[in-house]
């Protein structure tokens, strides 16, 4: 095994993915270090789907100029909840009417795979500052003065870029397909709350903003939230982009690094590279 793939060794890294969290512990242990799992939340799709009923409608109407897709499984929940009403045909042919703007590979792939075509896809590392930047960097320039946007959100609401297309002159509508809940099992969370706060984490890493809240939220109800503050800001903190390290900054912890790629394998590869040097200087 080459010296890379052991850069984690002797370390116990936290995860707190949850989809993805058996490739995501396989690839902390391919590098050498004890991996410590805590799937932080689930998906649950909206029950009663009224605003992507009324987003479809609107749509076959021609009343929607712009529609902005976040994440890949959004996009595929917000297919599958409007083909009960109109065929999907018809669904792409309405969206290939509007300028189809698509944060990331993601809500790319779920288009492309769809047929729909698509104006503007987003550069990484997709955050709304770069949706703006891609609207302005578009030929022509997107003027949305008086223009309808269809927002599709996931999990919690972004206000701050809500507010920043209607200050461009835009009427928006979020269509909220999909919400944030904490796992049924809370135990391997409750577990990593505990684990932290007693300084037995050495690095942690975070692919999402959501895992943050909830695992502050579990620490408040363990009675432990400032103790896992101190133990955040002992361990090495990763983090797979902006959005995910604005969330840390928001509860006081800085992010140790971000990948130079926000791809799931590149963050475990660099976690390995730098960790042991960052746990070093942190005891230090």
């Amino acid at each position: 095994m080459s010296i890379a793939s052991q850069g984690l060794k002797g370390l116990r890294v936290l995860s707190l993915e949850s989809r993805r969290h058996v490739e995501m512990a396989k690839l902390i242990e391919s590098h050498g270090g004890t991996a410590i799992s805590a799937p932080s939340l689930r998906e649950i799709p909206v029950a009663e789907n009224a605003a992507a009923l009324t987003f479809a409608e609107h749509l076959t109407e021609s009343r929607i100029d712009v529609v902005i897709f976040l994440t890949g499984v959004g996009t595929r929940i917000l297919f599958g909840a409007i083909e009960s009403r109109v065929p999907r045909d018809q669904f792409v042919e309405a969206l290939s009417r509007a300028l189809v703007i698509a944060r990331g590979p993601k809500p790319v792939a779920v288009l492309r795979e769809f047929g729909v075509p698509i104006h503007i896809a987003v550069p990484e590392p997709n955050t709304w500052r770069d949706i703006l930047k891609a609207l302005d960097d578009y030929q022509p320039p997107v003027d949305l003065s008086g223009k309808k946007v269809a927002v599709q959100e996931y999990g919690a609401s972004n206000p701050e870029f809500l507010e920043s297309l209607r200050f461009r002159g835009a009427e928006v509508t979020p269509v909220t397909v999909y919400q944030w809940a904490l796992p049924e099992d809370l135990g391997p969370l409750r577990n990593a709350v505990r684990e932290i706060a007693a300084g037995r984490i050495n690095v942690v890493l975070v692919t999402s903003a959501t895992q943050i809240s909830h695992l502050m939220l579990v620490a408040a109800e363990e009675g432990l939230e400032e103790e896992v503050r101190l133990g955040l800001r002992r361990a090495v903190v990763g983090s797979i982009g902006p959005i995910s390290t604005q969330a840390l900054e928001s509860c006081g912890i800085a992010a140790d690094f971000e990948p130079s790629h926000p791809k799931m394998g590149q963050f475990v590869f660099e976690a390995a590279q730098k960790a042991a040097t960052l746990w070093q200087q942190k005891r230090g």
